[in-house]
């Protein structure tokens, strides 16, 4: 190993995972986290009122920590930015405007040594598909044909991206998101990149209607999807994350974790600590109880089957990132870049303390 630390700018680090390898790297990490050997320690958020601006806006720190000891990495994500909320198209949106500072500090288990700096923009939207990919491939039909996706930035893309290499098979997409243009561009990229048939809709019943798998990959804060919609076999996907100071955020219906067989979520603790509206409102409705939750690593350790049944509606609740996903992906994509002469590499003095032979410090 260079005794350099790889720092690696979005541009230089986007592309640089397939998407294939991607779900096996996130897969093998939650089967150590279903072992319980991989840990993280909950997501944290700092959201700090600012003064003196006109529209309500918050000074926001993300810090999402874990470590995979079967890849040998431990990580830490830290996000500095401004968040605010808007009215469009009728509904409440999250967004990020101006600067931001987003990394991935990624370190060598049994030697202590920071491996790289990588911008998290070029790995957030790649963690989140895999993930989505590693519970689709215990919850999707192997016969899908047809999904249906609320979204036409970079996460709906990836999301497709990770249902295509999981299911082959699928060949029709349908788009919505409430501008017309967003969305017929978005198709026009998917039928290139992806080799399947993409067709925008007006209307969000639309984009439901007939297809085996349905997600929603929005910045939403109000409900998209609806429980009357959901048809047998279906599996549904939802990526929205949250906090407890804006908990409200949610892009399901509660009558969709009703008609669910079952629920898949990325973290149970994650859920508690975040009060997420998602699964917490159906579950003070008694529409279903945490004897019917499982978390993906219990998919991964054959704790849960998955789909037992063709009929079956089955859910997962994307419902936060975890440190094990930056690990996972983010050591393989500097050895990547560290393959391809990409990025730039800094001293590790820089970032480390060496101790001499046999020197022990003692508080």
């Amino acid at each position: 190993m260079p005794d350099t630390v790889l720092v690696l700018k979005t541009e230089e680090a986007t592309g640089l995972l397939k998407m294939d390898e991607a779900i096996k790297l996130m897969g093998e990490a939650f089967h150590d986290y279903g072992e319980k050997r991989a840990k993280v320690i909950p997501r944290s958020r700092l959201n700090i009122p600012q003064p003196n601006v006109e529209t309500p806006t918050w000074f926001w720190l993300n810090v999402i920590p874990g470590a995979v000891p079967c890849h040998g990495v431990a990580a830490v994500r830290l996000d500095a930015a401004q968040l605010t909320y808007s009215r469009k198209a009728g509904q409440t949106r999250m967004e990020f405007p101006g600067d931001f500072s987003g990394l991935v500090l990624i370190w060598e288990m049994a030697t202590r040594n920071l491996l790289g700096i990588v911008h998290d923009h070029a790995v957030s939207a790649l963690r989140v598909a895999a993930t989505t990919g590693v519970a689709a491939d215990y919850l999707v039909r192997k016969d899908v044909e047809s999904l249906g996706i609320y979204g036409a930035g970079e996460q709906a893309g990836a999301q497709v991206e990770a249902l295509c290499a999981i299911r082959p098979s699928i060949k029709h997409v349908k788009v919505f998101s409430p501008t017309a243009s967003t969305r017929e561009r978005f198709c026009k990229r998917l039928g290139e990149t992806l080799n399947v048939q993409a067709t925008a809709v007006d209307n969000p019943r639309d984009c439901a209607r007939g297809s085996h798998v349905l997600i929603a990959a929005t910045n939403t804060n109000d409900p998209i999807i609806h429980g009357e919609w959901l048809e047998p076999g279906m599996h549904v996907v939802t990526n929205l994350g949250g906090d407890k100071q804006f908990g409200q955020r949610r892009e399901l219906h509660d009558e969709v974790v009703q008609r669910a067989s079952f629920v898949v979520v990325n973290s149970k603790e994650q859920i508690v600590l975040d009060q997420k509206t998602d699964l917490i409102s159906p579950l003070r409705r008694g529409f279903i109880t945490w004897d019917n939750v499982f978390e993906i690593g219990d998919l991964c350790i054959g704790h849960h089957p998955g789909r037992t049944a063709e009929s079956q509606v089955t859910l997962h609740l994307n419902n936060c990132g975890m440190g094990i996903q930056f690990a996972a992906v983010c050591k393989r994509i500097i050895e990547i870049a560290r393959e391809r002469g990409i990025g730039t590499e800094l001293p590790s003095h820089l970032f480390m303390t060496r101790r001499k032979e046999g020197e022990v410090y003692s508080p």
